[in-house]
Parts: C-alpha cells; sequence; structure tokens
C-alpha cells in the first residue's frame, strides 16, 4: 500500500450532521461555532478527523444538499469567520477537516441556474441539461419524474433528486474549471479532503436507462483530484460500485482519483427495502464485510468501515438488539466492523448506541424523501401503515438533534428544536450513557484507544478465520511480530473452541479481563493478543 494510504489507515472520521449537532446561539438548528464547543469531546473519543455534511448558503429544500453558493456558509450554521475558526481549532488539535462536496447538482437558486433559465444562449444556458421534451423516463431519487418543466426558459431540466435540485452539465468545460475552483477556494481555506456526494452521477449515461456511471466519469474525477493543489487530500466517493474492478478504477492509486469510496451493500442487511423491515442476522453482515475487506487487501485498496450515516436508519435497528441487548450487540457490531483493516467513519450519535425514535405524525418529519414517500405509501396501505414505514425507514432516524443529556432539549439548544428530539431521549443519551457501567461510549473509546497503540490495528493484514455459516465471526490482524484475534459471537449462546482464543484479553464487551472458558454469551467479542 501507498504511505500516503498507510497514513489514512490511521484515522477515525467522526461525520457531523451540522443542524443537529450542537447549537451555540438557542434558535434550535445546531452551528458551526456548536461545533467547535464538542472537540475536545471528540479528541478525547479517539477521533482525528471531522466530515462536515453541507453547510453552504441553501434553501434547504434537501437539508443543504441544494447548495445555493460553494463560497459562502449558510445563514443558521454562522459566518465565514466561524468556518475559519473551525478550521483553526480542528488543526490545533491535530484533526482533520473532510467537506462534503456536491459536484452533481446545485439549488435552482443558485447564480448558476438563476442565468441558466433565462434564455438558451446566454453564458450559463449549458451549465444544466436542457431539452424541449424529456428524453427518457428517468424518475428522481426522491419520487416522480426526474424531469421538470421550467415556464421562462420554456423547457425541461434534469433534477435527480428534487426539484429545487438541477443537475450540473459537466460536459460543459466551464462546469467542470468552476468546480475545481471551488475544491480549490476550500483547499486554500485549509480543508484537509473531501467526501464526495453522488460522484458516480456526473457523467450521464445518455442515451442509456440510467444516469451514472457514464463514458467520462473517471475523466471528471481527475479533473478534480489529479492536479498539484489535490493530489495529497483525503477524499472518499459515495458511490454504488458493486464490483471490485469498478473500485480498482476509482481507487487505485495509480488512476489519480479517489482515495476510497463507500460500500453500501451491508445497508441492505435487515430491510427488504429502504422503509421496510426484515430481521437481519449479524452472519449476513459478517459475510458481506468479510467478502469486501478481503478484495480490498487482495487489491491493496483502502476499505471505509462504516455502520451509520445521515442517509439510512440505525443499523442496529435492522441488524442488532434494541432491548435489554441494546449494549450488547453495538459493542459487538462496532468490534467487528472497527477492528477491521480500514479507514473507520463514525456518525454522530452511534458511540452511545442510538437506535430509531418513533412518532404518531407526519408532522414530527422533516425530510423530503419520507414525505413524499408517505404520500406514495398512503396509495397502498392505511395511515397507521405508513407511518410504521416511514418510523423504520426515514432519514430523519439518524438527522434528529444529537442527544447529550435527559434535559428538556437534550442538551442540544436552549431554544426549540428545528425538528423534534429522539422520541427516547430522556433515558438514551450521552450523560446517561456515560454513566452506565454498560456504556456504549466508553467502549468505543477504548476500542479507538486500541487502534492508536497497536499497529496491528491499523496497517497490519487480515485473515478471516471462522467460515460462512458459523456462528460467530474470527479473524487475526498482523503486523510484524504483533498478532490479534478477535472472536465475537452472533446473537444465541453457543460454544467457540479456537487456538489462542484463551487468556488475556486486550478488549471485552462482558467486563472479562481474561477468558479461559469457550463458552459465549450472545454478542459477546474478546480481543485476545497471541
Amino acid at each position: 500500500m501507498t504511505e500516503k494510504y498507510r497514513d489514512f489507515l490511521g484515522w477515525t472520521i467522526y461525520q457531523i450532521y451540522p443542524r443537529s449537532f450542537q447549537d451555540s446561539n438557542g434558535d434550535g438548528i445546531g452551528d458551526l461555532r456548536g461545533v467547535i464547543s464538542r472537540l475536545d469531546y471528540l479528541k478525547d473519543l479517539g477521533i482525528n478527523a471531522v466530515w462536515l455534511c453541507p453547510c453552504y448558503k441553501s434553501p434547504n429544500e434537501d437539508n443543504g444538499y441544494d447548495i445555493a453558493d460553494y463560497r459562502d456558509i449558510m445563514d443558521e450554521f454562522g459566518t465565514m469567520a466561524d468556518m475559519k475558526a473551525l478550521i483553526s481549532e480542528l488543526h490545533r488539535r491535530d484533526m482533520k477537516l473532510i467537506l462534503d462536496l456536491v459536484p452533481n447538482h446545485t439549488s435552482t437558486q443558485h447564480r448558476w441556474f438563476r442565468e441558466s433559465r433565462k434564455s438558451r444562449d446566454n453564458p450559463y444556458s449549458d451549465y444544466y441539461y436542457w431539452f424541449d421534451c424529456p428524453p427518457n423516463d428517468w424518475k428522481s431519487c426522491f419520487g416522480g419524474s426526474a424531469w421538470q418543466f421550467d415556464p421562462a426558459r420554456q423547457q425541461y431540466y434534469l433534477h435527480s433528486y428534487a426539484v429545487g435540485q438541477a443537475d450540473l452539465n459537466w460536459e460543459n468545460p466551464t462546469v467542470v474549471r468552476e468546480m475545481q475552483e471551488v475544491v480549490d477556494f476550500w483547499v486554500d481555506l485549509g480543508a484537509d479532503g473531501f467526501r464526495i456526494d453522488v460522484i458516480d452521477q456526473i457523467s450521464k449515461d445518455f442515451p442509456g436507462d440510467r444516469n451514472c456511471f457514464g463514458p467520462r466519469l473517471h475523466e471528471y474525477i481527475r479533473d478534480l483530484f489529479d492536479r498539484d493543489s489535490t493530489r495529497k487530500l483525503f477524499t472518499v466517493g459515495e458511490c454504488w460500485a458493486g464490483d471490485i474492478a469498478e473500485v480498482r478504477r476509482h481507487c487505485a492509486p495509480e488512476r489519480g482519483e479517489l482515495s476510497t469510496l463507500f460500500q453500501f451493500d451491508h445497508l441492505n442487511v435487515g430491510r427488504e427495502d429502504k422503509f421496510t423491515h426484515r430481521p437481519g442476522p449479524m452472519a449476513e453482515l459478517w459475510d458481506i464485510l468479510r467478502n469486501w475487506e478481503e478484495k480490498m487487501q487482495e487489491n491493496d485498496l483502502l476499505y471505509s468501515l462504516f455502520t451509520d450515516n445521515h442517509d439510512n436508519c440505525w443499523l442496529l435497528e435492522r441488524v442488532g438488539d434494541t432491548g435489554p441487548l441494546r449494549y450488547a450487540s453495538a459493542t459487538a457490531i462496532a468490534a467487528m466492523v472497527y477492528l477491521m483493516r480500514g479507514v473507520c467513519f463514525l456518525y454522530q450519535g452511534q458511540e452511545i448506541g442510538m437506535v430509531n425514535p418513533h412518532y404518531d405524525s407526519i408532522d414530527d418529519f422533516n425530510d423530503v424523501e419520507s414525505k413524499n414517500q408517505y404520500t406514495e405509501l398512503l396509495e397502498e396501505y392505511s395511515r397507521e401503515e405508513a407511518l410504521e414505514k416511514i418510523n423504520f425507514g426515514s432519514r430523519d432516524n439518524n438527522r434528529r438533534p444529537m442527544c447529550w443529556d435527559g434535559s428538556a432539549q437534550g442538551g442540544f439548544t436552549t431554544g426549540k428544536p428545528w425538528i423534534p428530539l429522539h422520541s427516547a431521549h430522556a433515558t438514551l443519551n450521552l450523560q446517561a450513557d456515560q454513566a452506565s457501567k454498560q456504556s456504549v461510549w466508553r467502549f468505543y473509546r477504548d476500542l479507538l484507544h486500541l487502534r492508536k497503540t497497536h499497529p496491528a490495528l491499523t496497517t497490519g493484514s487480515f485473515r478471516a478465520i471462522s467460515q460462512p455459516g458459523d456462528s460467530y465471526c474470527a479473524y487475526e490482524r498482523r503486523e510484524g511480530a504483533e498478532r490479534l484475534l478477535l472472536v465475537c459471537n452472533f446473537e444465541k449462546a453457543g460454544t467457540i473452541d479456537l487456538p489462542g482464543a484463551s487468556g488475556a484479553v486486550l478488549l471485552s464487551n462482558y467486563g472479562h479481563a481474561e477468558k479461559t472458558d469457550t463458552h459465549y454469551e450472545p454478542y459477546e467479542m474478546a480481543l485476545f493478543a497471541l
């Protein structure tokens, strides 16, 4: 692995949804000053980089992923001075900043689009896709047609997401230069890398049947990141690359494109579709993770380790136990995932074992996708059944304010939160978890500390020991003379008898300093030094 990629193996990146992390001024909306106030908390947890979801100027039709100005800060989040202060405070703590780059689309309130819609022959005319009539039947990811008629220009424009999010036309070289300048603007301010939103969609498969993985995709990615100003950045793409050959095309060091991608296969465990739950066994999760881990290692690529993000309901809700074994299952999943080889991503709240809230009215939801889906569900289901699906799959599950304590506003704000707090925030919060004998937060802190102090857990090799069909996962990490063995039981108690799986324990979620028997409780894990 190249030296740059080896450095990234030691990173643990914490994803922050700014609107819901910490409010500093009492308006009920999280902001950049609120993030600054919690940096010591993140440092203590073991975080060394922050991924900040979009905080650019936006009308918030899609909570900031509809950008009206790439070079300014959303009023609710603060000012450019606040952003500069955040960058300074992060770097002072030897922490990195990863910004969310959204290159596929802008808000229809962006100056580029406002100019583009004026006429068919102005300088911004071809910044977006315009047609006299829809050239295909593409659907928006948020429901309905992806084509919207614009009365001002008397043409249809493409919006792969909300109507207020118009897709940029990367076939126009000026658009490419504009996005290069956006990247360089933030690099000059001190950004250390980017998470790139739906990167696979910036090249369209016209006149094909999908709006992604077009013929010029890799050319455009290199245009952004294979330049003197950008080659050393950490870059991770949101890209549904389903096979290792496609991942190599994005991430092989000699390609000059991205550092890594997110693989999303494991997000389908525990659900038939985004809004329909089905029981998801840990064995299924493990099989997917192991498969990708082995492929990435064989190809000398950097694997992205994550369980949760802002677009999906909590993994613990789909795969773990949300009742008496919540602590055990949350920590078992954490160990299984984050002791593997790769760069770690944590999403705000997962370090305390968050699960889905529950509400009795669609008015308690904010997300445009959820509201559109609810309307469509009512055509087939009762109100109660439709709400049950929204409660399960809504993106709002992970976007509600961080539960810092059990006070009326959860320690998030002194005002009225922009969206209702988690329905169980009075008992499911950081303060309560830290005070508990079974603290998910404390387990994460100990695990991340081990990653920093044991090279085998960062740059070391990975070797799976358990086989498909086993009722547990076991794997070895090795760096030089150091060999570590993880044993992680699944849902049911049982016997696991493996060479080396006895004696002193480096990490246990059942409180063992030493393990001499072969019996494992449900979700019990132990990390041994061989």
